[in-house]
Protein backbone atom coordinates (compact mmCIF):
# COMPACT_ATOMS: atom_id res chain seq x y z
CA UNK A 1 0.00 0.00 0.00
CA UNK A 2 3.20 2.12 0.55
CA UNK A 3 3.85 2.75 -3.20
CA UNK A 4 0.52 3.68 -4.20
CA UNK A 5 -1.48 6.26 -3.21
CA UNK A 6 -5.46 6.34 -3.90
CA UNK A 7 -7.98 8.93 -5.82
CA UNK A 8 -11.52 9.11 -7.38
CA UNK A 9 -12.05 10.27 -11.14
CA UNK A 10 -15.06 12.25 -9.34
CA UNK A 11 -12.77 13.76 -7.24
CA UNK A 12 -13.78 11.77 -3.79
CA UNK A 13 -10.95 10.88 -1.40
CA UNK A 14 -12.45 7.92 0.91
CA UNK A 15 -13.27 4.07 0.31
CA UNK A 16 -16.44 3.69 -0.18
CA UNK A 17 -18.65 2.23 2.79
CA UNK A 18 -18.44 -2.01 2.72
CA UNK A 19 -16.89 -1.83 -0.98
CA UNK A 20 -14.04 -4.51 -1.60
CA UNK A 21 -11.44 -1.38 -2.82
CA UNK A 22 -8.98 -1.88 -0.01
CA UNK A 23 -8.43 -5.56 -1.04
CA UNK A 24 -8.10 -5.16 -4.40
CA UNK A 25 -5.41 -2.46 -3.94
CA UNK A 26 -3.87 -4.79 -1.39
CA UNK A 27 -3.95 -8.02 -4.43
CA UNK A 28 -2.39 -5.51 -6.68
CA UNK A 29 0.34 -3.71 -5.02
CA UNK A 30 1.27 -7.33 -3.92
CA UNK A 31 1.01 -8.49 -7.67
CA UNK A 32 2.80 -5.67 -8.89
CA UNK A 33 5.83 -5.20 -6.05
CA UNK A 34 9.27 -5.09 -8.19
CA UNK A 35 7.62 -4.82 -11.72
CA UNK A 36 10.06 -2.32 -13.44
CA UNK A 37 7.05 -0.11 -14.92
CA UNK A 38 4.66 0.26 -12.16
CA UNK A 39 1.34 1.22 -13.93
CA UNK A 40 -1.44 3.70 -13.52
CA UNK A 41 -4.69 1.74 -12.21
CA UNK A 42 -8.08 2.38 -12.50
CA UNK A 43 -10.46 -0.05 -11.60
CA UNK A 44 -14.23 -0.71 -12.28
CA UNK A 45 -15.72 1.65 -9.39
CA UNK A 46 -13.48 4.75 -11.04
CA UNK A 47 -10.77 4.61 -8.31
CA UNK A 48 -6.88 5.78 -9.72
CA UNK A 49 -4.41 3.79 -7.91
CA UNK A 50 -1.06 5.85 -8.51
CA UNK A 51 2.43 4.23 -8.21
CA UNK A 52 4.55 6.70 -5.79
CA UNK A 53 7.61 8.00 -7.26
CA UNK A 54 7.55 7.39 -10.87
CA UNK A 55 5.69 8.42 -13.61
CA UNK A 56 3.61 5.49 -15.17
CA UNK A 57 3.80 4.62 -18.79
CA UNK A 58 0.60 3.03 -19.00
CA UNK A 59 -2.46 2.25 -17.06
CA UNK A 60 -4.10 -1.02 -16.60
CA UNK A 61 -8.21 -0.38 -16.60
CA UNK A 62 -9.82 -3.36 -15.10
CA UNK A 63 -13.71 -2.99 -15.81
CA UNK A 64 -14.18 -6.36 -13.59
CA UNK A 65 -13.40 -7.38 -9.99
CA UNK A 66 -14.07 -10.67 -11.22
CA UNK A 67 -10.99 -10.89 -13.00
CA UNK A 68 -8.73 -9.78 -9.96
CA UNK A 69 -10.22 -12.46 -7.63
CA UNK A 70 -9.59 -14.61 -10.73
CA UNK A 71 -5.90 -13.52 -10.86
CA UNK A 72 -5.13 -15.11 -7.60
CA UNK A 73 -7.80 -18.46 -7.51
CA UNK A 74 -6.71 -19.74 -10.99
CA UNK A 75 -3.46 -20.82 -12.67
CA UNK A 76 -3.81 -19.58 -16.03
CA UNK A 77 -1.36 -17.60 -17.79
CA UNK A 78 -3.56 -16.57 -20.35
CA UNK A 79 -6.04 -15.15 -18.13
CA UNK A 80 -5.08 -11.42 -18.86
CA UNK A 81 -4.94 -11.69 -22.45
CA UNK A 82 -8.44 -13.51 -22.80
CA UNK A 83 -9.90 -10.87 -20.43
CA UNK A 84 -8.18 -7.98 -22.68
CA UNK A 85 -9.82 -9.21 -25.81
CA UNK A 86 -12.96 -9.46 -23.85
CA UNK A 87 -12.90 -6.19 -22.71
CA UNK A 88 -12.66 -6.91 -19.38
CA UNK A 89 -9.23 -5.33 -19.21
CA UNK A 90 -7.78 -2.65 -21.18
CA UNK A 91 -4.37 -0.98 -21.75
CA UNK A 92 -3.94 2.75 -22.27
CA UNK A 93 -0.37 4.22 -23.07
CA UNK A 94 2.40 1.94 -23.78
CA UNK A 95 1.23 -1.47 -24.69
CA UNK A 96 4.52 -3.00 -24.87
CA UNK A 97 5.55 -2.32 -21.08
CA UNK A 98 2.03 -3.63 -20.57
CA UNK A 99 3.50 -7.28 -22.35
CA UNK A 100 6.52 -7.14 -20.28
CA UNK A 101 3.89 -8.04 -17.09
CA UNK A 102 3.98 -11.68 -18.67
CA UNK A 103 7.31 -12.33 -17.45
CA UNK A 104 7.23 -10.50 -14.65
CA UNK A 105 4.38 -12.65 -13.46
CA UNK A 106 6.14 -15.81 -14.43
CA UNK A 107 9.18 -15.17 -12.51
CA UNK A 108 6.90 -14.27 -9.11
CA UNK A 109 7.81 -15.91 -6.22
CA UNK A 110 5.75 -15.70 -2.97
CA UNK A 111 5.92 -17.14 0.33
CA UNK A 112 3.04 -19.11 1.98
CA UNK A 113 1.82 -16.25 3.88
CA UNK A 114 1.32 -13.97 0.94
CA UNK A 115 -0.33 -17.02 -0.65
CA UNK A 116 -2.50 -17.56 1.92
CA UNK A 117 -2.98 -12.93 2.38
CA UNK A 118 -4.00 -12.83 -1.45
CA UNK A 119 -6.69 -15.42 -0.88
CA UNK A 120 -8.42 -13.97 1.83
CA UNK A 121 -8.35 -10.83 0.00
CA UNK A 122 -9.55 -12.22 -2.75
CA UNK A 123 -12.37 -13.76 -1.49
CA UNK A 124 -13.53 -10.59 -0.04
CA UNK A 125 -14.16 -9.81 -3.97
CA UNK A 126 -17.16 -10.02 -5.72
CA UNK A 127 -17.57 -13.96 -6.99
CA UNK A 128 -19.50 -12.52 -10.63
CA UNK A 129 -20.96 -9.58 -11.64
CA UNK A 130 -24.65 -8.54 -12.18
CA UNK A 131 -24.34 -9.37 -15.55
CA UNK A 132 -22.30 -12.72 -17.06
CA UNK A 133 -18.67 -11.73 -16.00
CA UNK A 134 -17.21 -14.78 -17.98
CA UNK A 135 -18.40 -14.06 -21.05
CA UNK A 136 -17.28 -17.55 -22.15
CA UNK A 137 -19.37 -18.35 -25.35
CA UNK A 138 -17.15 -15.38 -27.10
CA UNK A 139 -16.71 -16.21 -30.75
CA UNK A 140 -12.15 -16.32 -29.64
CA UNK A 141 -13.24 -19.23 -27.35
CA UNK A 142 -15.03 -20.95 -29.16
CA UNK A 143 -13.15 -21.10 -32.50
CA UNK A 144 -10.46 -22.59 -30.42
CA UNK A 145 -12.26 -25.79 -30.32
CA UNK A 146 -12.27 -26.43 -33.21
CA UNK A 147 -8.98 -27.21 -34.52
CA UNK A 148 -6.56 -30.16 -33.33
CA UNK A 149 -3.11 -30.32 -35.43
CA UNK A 150 -4.14 -33.19 -37.11
CA UNK A 151 -3.25 -31.26 -40.36
CA UNK A 152 -5.78 -33.19 -42.96
CA UNK A 153 -6.41 -30.97 -45.86
CA UNK A 154 -9.68 -29.90 -44.38
CA UNK A 155 -8.33 -28.46 -41.43
CA UNK A 156 -5.45 -26.82 -42.70
CA UNK A 157 -7.98 -25.02 -44.64
CA UNK A 158 -10.03 -24.04 -41.96
CA UNK A 159 -7.05 -23.04 -39.99
CA UNK A 160 -6.06 -21.16 -42.94
CA UNK A 161 -9.33 -19.18 -43.46
CA UNK A 162 -9.34 -18.38 -39.83
CA UNK A 163 -6.60 -16.39 -39.83
CA UNK A 164 -6.26 -15.13 -43.46
CA UNK A 165 -9.94 -14.89 -43.98
CA UNK A 166 -10.57 -12.25 -41.69
CA UNK A 167 -11.14 -9.01 -44.23
CA UNK A 168 -8.56 -8.38 -47.41
CA UNK A 169 -9.24 -4.61 -46.64
CA UNK A 170 -8.32 -5.51 -42.56
CA UNK A 171 -5.05 -6.10 -43.65
CA UNK A 172 -4.44 -3.50 -46.18
CA UNK A 173 -5.04 -0.97 -43.63
CA UNK A 174 -1.49 -1.51 -41.97
CA UNK A 175 0.70 -3.88 -44.36
CA UNK A 176 2.37 -1.99 -46.90
CA UNK A 177 1.42 -0.93 -50.32
CA UNK A 178 2.31 -4.57 -51.99
CA UNK A 179 0.51 -6.53 -49.11
CA UNK A 180 3.63 -8.46 -47.72
CA UNK A 181 2.23 -9.89 -44.95
CA UNK A 182 5.87 -11.44 -43.59
CA UNK A 183 9.33 -9.60 -42.26
CA UNK A 184 10.83 -6.83 -44.16
CA UNK A 185 14.17 -6.13 -45.03
CA UNK A 186 15.47 -3.03 -43.67
CA UNK A 187 18.64 -1.71 -45.12
CA UNK A 188 18.50 1.50 -41.99
CA UNK A 189 16.24 1.39 -39.35
CA UNK A 190 14.88 4.67 -40.34
CA UNK A 191 13.33 2.98 -44.13
CA UNK A 192 9.94 3.16 -44.69
CA UNK A 193 7.77 -0.47 -44.27
CA UNK A 194 7.21 -0.19 -48.20
CA UNK A 195 10.47 0.32 -49.29
CA UNK A 196 12.35 -2.71 -46.41
CA UNK A 197 8.79 -4.73 -48.12
CA UNK A 198 10.56 -3.92 -52.02
CA UNK A 199 13.84 -4.45 -50.07
CA UNK A 200 12.55 -8.15 -49.42
CA UNK A 201 10.24 -8.86 -52.43
CA UNK A 202 14.21 -8.02 -54.43
CA UNK A 203 16.26 -9.85 -52.28
CA UNK A 204 14.39 -12.99 -52.74
CA UNK A 205 14.21 -12.72 -56.42
CA UNK A 206 18.15 -12.05 -56.21
CA UNK A 207 18.86 -15.23 -53.97
CA UNK A 208 16.44 -17.26 -56.34
CA UNK A 209 18.79 -16.02 -58.81
CA UNK A 210 15.76 -15.29 -61.10
CA UNK A 211 15.93 -14.74 -65.02
CA UNK A 212 13.49 -14.22 -67.74
CA UNK A 213 11.90 -16.89 -68.71
CA UNK A 214 12.36 -18.93 -65.09
CA UNK A 215 9.39 -20.67 -64.07
CA UNK A 216 8.55 -19.26 -60.31
CA UNK A 217 6.11 -21.42 -58.29
CA UNK A 218 5.16 -19.27 -54.88
CA UNK A 219 3.69 -21.95 -52.13
CA UNK A 220 1.78 -19.61 -50.03
CA UNK A 221 1.34 -16.61 -52.05
CA UNK A 222 -0.61 -14.66 -50.30
CA UNK A 223 -2.16 -11.52 -51.97
CA UNK A 224 0.05 -12.16 -54.51
CA UNK A 225 3.08 -9.91 -53.80
CA UNK A 226 6.27 -11.69 -54.55
CA UNK A 227 4.63 -13.67 -57.97
CA UNK A 228 3.92 -10.11 -59.52
CA UNK A 229 6.70 -8.52 -58.70
CA UNK A 230 9.14 -11.33 -59.95
CA UNK A 231 7.34 -11.23 -63.15
CA UNK A 232 6.87 -7.11 -63.73
CA UNK A 233 10.87 -6.76 -62.55
CA UNK A 234 12.66 -10.02 -63.73
CA UNK A 235 10.30 -11.22 -66.63
CA UNK A 236 9.52 -14.63 -64.97
CA UNK A 237 6.65 -17.16 -65.45
CA UNK A 238 4.91 -17.51 -61.77
CA UNK A 239 2.54 -19.53 -60.19
CA UNK A 240 1.21 -19.03 -56.53
CA UNK A 241 -1.06 -21.31 -54.50
CA UNK A 242 -2.82 -20.71 -51.78
CA UNK A 243 -5.47 -22.02 -49.17
CA UNK A 244 -6.99 -18.66 -48.58
CA UNK A 245 -9.89 -17.58 -51.02
CA UNK A 246 -10.09 -13.95 -50.49
CA UNK A 247 -6.16 -13.80 -51.15
CA UNK A 248 -6.65 -15.85 -54.21
CA UNK A 249 -9.77 -13.30 -54.91
CA UNK A 250 -7.12 -10.12 -54.00
CA UNK A 251 -4.51 -11.81 -56.55
CA UNK A 252 -6.55 -12.41 -59.28
CA UNK A 253 -8.07 -8.84 -59.68
CA UNK A 254 -3.89 -7.41 -58.95
CA UNK A 255 -2.90 -9.69 -61.74
CA UNK A 256 -5.38 -8.17 -64.00
CA UNK A 257 -4.91 -4.84 -63.03
CA UNK A 258 -1.25 -4.78 -63.51
CA UNK A 259 -1.38 -6.39 -66.45
CA UNK A 260 0.04 -9.75 -65.99
CA UNK A 261 -2.28 -12.53 -66.87
CA UNK A 262 0.45 -13.62 -69.62
CA UNK A 263 2.48 -14.12 -67.06
CA UNK A 264 1.43 -14.92 -63.90
CA UNK A 265 -1.38 -17.36 -62.03
CA UNK A 266 -2.56 -17.94 -58.57
CA UNK A 267 -4.90 -21.17 -57.60
CA UNK A 268 -6.26 -22.75 -54.59
CA UNK A 269 -4.59 -25.25 -53.77
CA UNK A 270 -2.78 -27.25 -51.29
CA UNK A 271 1.03 -28.19 -51.52
CA UNK A 272 0.15 -31.90 -51.65
CA UNK A 273 -2.21 -31.58 -54.37
CA UNK A 274 0.36 -30.10 -56.98
CA UNK A 275 0.03 -32.20 -60.73
CA UNK A 276 2.30 -34.61 -60.69
CA UNK A 277 3.77 -33.35 -64.44
CA UNK A 278 4.03 -30.01 -62.44
CA UNK A 279 8.17 -28.53 -63.16
CA UNK A 280 9.65 -25.31 -61.58
CA UNK A 281 12.79 -24.16 -62.01
CA UNK A 282 12.65 -21.91 -58.71
CA UNK A 283 10.56 -22.57 -55.48
CA UNK A 284 9.88 -19.67 -52.82
CA UNK A 285 7.70 -20.20 -49.96
CA UNK A 286 7.84 -17.48 -47.66
CA UNK A 287 5.81 -17.12 -44.30
CA UNK A 288 3.99 -20.73 -45.22
CA UNK A 289 6.57 -23.65 -43.40
CA UNK A 290 4.99 -21.84 -39.83
CA UNK A 291 1.11 -23.62 -40.89
CA UNK A 292 2.74 -26.96 -42.40
CA UNK A 293 2.85 -28.68 -38.88
CA UNK A 294 6.14 -30.65 -37.80
CA UNK A 295 5.06 -34.00 -38.46
CA UNK A 296 4.06 -33.03 -42.41
CA UNK A 297 7.64 -31.01 -42.63
CA UNK A 298 9.34 -34.41 -44.44
CA UNK A 299 6.10 -34.62 -46.58
CA UNK A 300 6.21 -30.68 -46.97
CA UNK A 301 9.90 -30.95 -48.22
CA UNK A 302 9.84 -34.10 -50.39
CA UNK A 303 6.69 -32.04 -52.49
CA UNK A 304 8.64 -28.85 -52.86
CA UNK A 305 11.79 -31.43 -54.15
CA UNK A 306 9.36 -33.45 -56.83
CA UNK A 307 8.41 -29.89 -58.52
CA UNK A 308 11.43 -28.42 -58.62
CA UNK A 309 13.97 -29.47 -61.25
CA UNK A 310 17.41 -31.16 -61.17
CA UNK A 311 19.73 -28.53 -60.17
CA UNK A 312 16.78 -25.54 -59.43
CA UNK A 313 16.65 -23.21 -56.31
CA UNK A 314 14.36 -23.34 -53.36
CA UNK A 315 13.87 -20.24 -51.16
CA UNK A 316 12.60 -21.30 -47.58
CA UNK A 317 11.93 -18.02 -45.69
CA UNK A 318 10.28 -18.97 -42.27
CA UNK A 319 9.80 -18.34 -38.78
CA UNK A 320 11.77 -20.52 -36.04
CA UNK A 321 12.24 -21.24 -32.31
CA UNK A 322 15.15 -21.07 -29.87
CA UNK A 323 14.03 -24.66 -28.81
CA UNK A 324 13.31 -27.73 -30.60
CA UNK A 325 9.87 -29.00 -30.97
CA UNK A 326 7.04 -27.28 -30.56
CA UNK A 327 6.13 -27.82 -26.45
CA UNK A 328 3.35 -26.33 -24.76
CA UNK A 329 4.13 -23.23 -23.01
CA UNK A 330 2.63 -19.96 -22.86
CA UNK A 331 3.48 -18.19 -25.80
CA UNK A 332 2.28 -21.52 -28.19
CA UNK A 333 -0.80 -22.12 -26.55
CA UNK A 334 -1.60 -18.10 -27.46
CA UNK A 335 -0.75 -18.37 -30.77
CA UNK A 336 -2.62 -22.00 -31.20
CA UNK A 337 -5.87 -20.70 -29.24
CA UNK A 338 -6.36 -17.33 -30.84
CA UNK A 339 -3.77 -16.72 -33.83
CA UNK A 340 -2.49 -19.64 -35.71
CA UNK A 341 -4.47 -22.69 -35.04
CA UNK A 342 -2.17 -24.79 -36.73
CA UNK A 343 1.41 -22.60 -35.96
CA UNK A 344 4.13 -25.11 -34.97
CA UNK A 345 7.96 -24.38 -35.01
CA UNK A 346 11.20 -26.02 -34.66
CA UNK A 347 14.51 -24.97 -34.32
CA UNK A 348 16.72 -23.65 -37.18
CA UNK A 349 19.24 -26.57 -37.38
CA UNK A 350 16.22 -29.56 -37.44
CA UNK A 351 14.60 -27.29 -40.45
CA UNK A 352 18.21 -27.73 -42.29
CA UNK A 353 18.49 -31.16 -41.54
CA UNK A 354 14.93 -32.27 -42.47
CA UNK A 355 16.42 -30.18 -46.44
CA UNK A 356 19.05 -31.99 -46.59
CA UNK A 357 17.41 -35.21 -45.93
CA UNK A 358 15.09 -34.64 -47.98
CA UNK A 359 17.49 -34.10 -50.98
CA UNK A 360 18.37 -30.38 -51.14
CA UNK A 361 22.10 -29.04 -50.66
CA UNK A 362 22.28 -25.57 -48.71
CA UNK A 363 23.99 -22.50 -50.11
CA UNK A 364 22.88 -20.13 -47.62
CA UNK A 365 21.44 -19.20 -44.18
CA UNK A 366 20.25 -15.36 -43.59
CA UNK A 367 18.93 -14.70 -39.80
CA UNK A 368 16.75 -11.76 -40.31
CA UNK A 369 15.34 -11.60 -36.59
CA UNK A 370 15.73 -8.02 -35.76
CA UNK A 371 14.29 -7.10 -39.16
CA UNK A 372 11.07 -8.79 -38.27
CA UNK A 373 11.00 -7.05 -34.77
CA UNK A 374 11.18 -3.74 -36.60
CA UNK A 375 8.39 -4.70 -38.81
CA UNK A 376 6.24 -5.93 -36.16
CA UNK A 377 6.64 -2.61 -34.51
CA UNK A 378 5.46 -0.74 -38.48
CA UNK A 379 2.29 -3.30 -38.37
CA UNK A 380 1.27 -2.07 -34.91
CA UNK A 381 2.00 1.35 -35.15
CA UNK A 382 -0.13 1.26 -38.67
CA UNK A 383 -3.06 -1.03 -37.07
CA UNK A 384 -3.48 1.77 -33.69
CA UNK A 385 -3.37 4.61 -36.23
CA UNK A 386 -6.52 2.71 -38.34
CA UNK A 387 -8.68 1.69 -35.28
CA UNK A 388 -11.83 2.85 -36.24
CA UNK A 389 -11.34 2.15 -40.16
CA UNK A 390 -10.12 -1.68 -38.94
CA UNK A 391 -13.19 -1.62 -36.57
CA UNK A 392 -15.65 -1.09 -39.37
CA UNK A 393 -13.49 -4.49 -40.74
CA UNK A 394 -13.59 -6.37 -37.79
CA UNK A 395 -15.04 -6.87 -34.63
CA UNK A 396 -13.38 -5.30 -31.75
CA UNK A 397 -12.26 -8.84 -30.04
CA UNK A 398 -10.34 -9.64 -34.07
CA UNK A 399 -8.84 -6.01 -33.55
CA UNK A 400 -7.24 -6.93 -29.93
CA UNK A 401 -6.23 -9.94 -30.97
CA UNK A 402 -3.50 -8.56 -33.73
CA UNK A 403 -2.72 -5.57 -32.03
CA UNK A 404 -1.63 -7.79 -28.70
CA UNK A 405 -0.53 -10.49 -30.45
CA UNK A 406 1.67 -8.56 -33.23
CA UNK A 407 3.18 -6.36 -30.24
CA UNK A 408 3.75 -9.61 -28.55
CA UNK A 409 5.42 -10.86 -31.22
CA UNK A 410 7.74 -8.04 -31.37
CA UNK A 411 9.02 -8.28 -28.27
CA UNK A 412 9.84 -11.90 -28.54
CA UNK A 413 11.86 -11.08 -31.77
CA UNK A 414 13.86 -8.48 -30.38
CA UNK A 415 14.48 -11.07 -26.85
CA UNK A 416 15.74 -14.18 -29.24
CA UNK A 417 12.94 -16.20 -28.32
CA UNK A 418 11.74 -16.47 -31.98
CA UNK A 419 14.08 -16.20 -34.93
CA UNK A 420 13.47 -15.98 -38.73
CA UNK A 421 15.63 -17.06 -41.36
CA UNK A 422 15.43 -17.73 -45.42
CA UNK A 423 17.15 -20.94 -46.07
CA UNK A 424 18.18 -21.16 -50.03
CA UNK A 425 19.18 -24.71 -51.22
CA UNK A 426 19.02 -26.22 -54.52
CA UNK A 427 17.75 -29.99 -55.54
CA UNK A 428 21.08 -31.77 -56.07
CA UNK A 429 22.44 -32.31 -59.66
CA UNK A 430 25.24 -34.52 -59.75
CA UNK A 431 27.59 -31.94 -57.82
CA UNK A 432 26.66 -28.79 -59.97
CA UNK A 433 27.38 -25.84 -58.30
CA UNK A 434 24.22 -23.58 -59.33
CA UNK A 435 24.47 -20.18 -57.88
CA UNK A 436 27.95 -17.90 -57.94
CA UNK A 437 30.67 -18.14 -55.43
CA UNK A 438 30.50 -15.02 -53.84
CA UNK A 439 27.25 -13.37 -52.28
CA UNK A 440 28.21 -9.93 -54.01
CA UNK A 441 25.36 -10.22 -57.17
CA UNK A 442 22.88 -10.33 -53.63
CA UNK A 443 24.07 -7.32 -51.79
CA UNK A 444 25.58 -5.55 -54.64
CA UNK A 445 23.82 -1.36 -54.52
CA UNK A 446 21.83 -0.88 -57.22
CA UNK A 447 22.01 -4.48 -58.39
CA UNK A 448 19.61 -4.69 -61.48
CA UNK A 449 17.87 -8.09 -62.71
CA UNK A 450 20.15 -10.37 -63.92
CA UNK A 451 20.20 -11.16 -67.96
CA UNK A 452 19.13 -14.80 -69.38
Amino acid sequence: MDTYSLKYTDGRTEEEPGSALLPAIRILARLLRGFEAPPMLRLWNGALIEPRGCVPTFTLVLRDPVLLRRMVTERNPLLLADAYFRGALDVEGDLYSALRLKDHFASMMLSWREKLALLRDAWRLPAAREADSANGGTALSRWQQRFSHRHSRDSDRAAIAFHYDVSNAFYGLWLDEQRVYSCAVFERTDDTLEQAQRNKLDLICRKLRLVRGDRLLDIGCGWGALVCWAAREYGVRAHGITLSQRQLDYARDRIRTEGLEGQVTVALCDYRDLPADATYDKVSSIGMFEHVGLGNLPGYLAAVHRVLRSGGLFLNHGITHDEEGWNKTVASEFINRYVFPDGELDCISNIQLGMERTGFEIHDVEGLRPHYALTLRHWVQRLEANRDAALREVDEPTYRVWRLYMAACALEFESGGTGIYQVLASRRDSGHWPVPMSRRDLYAANASPPTA
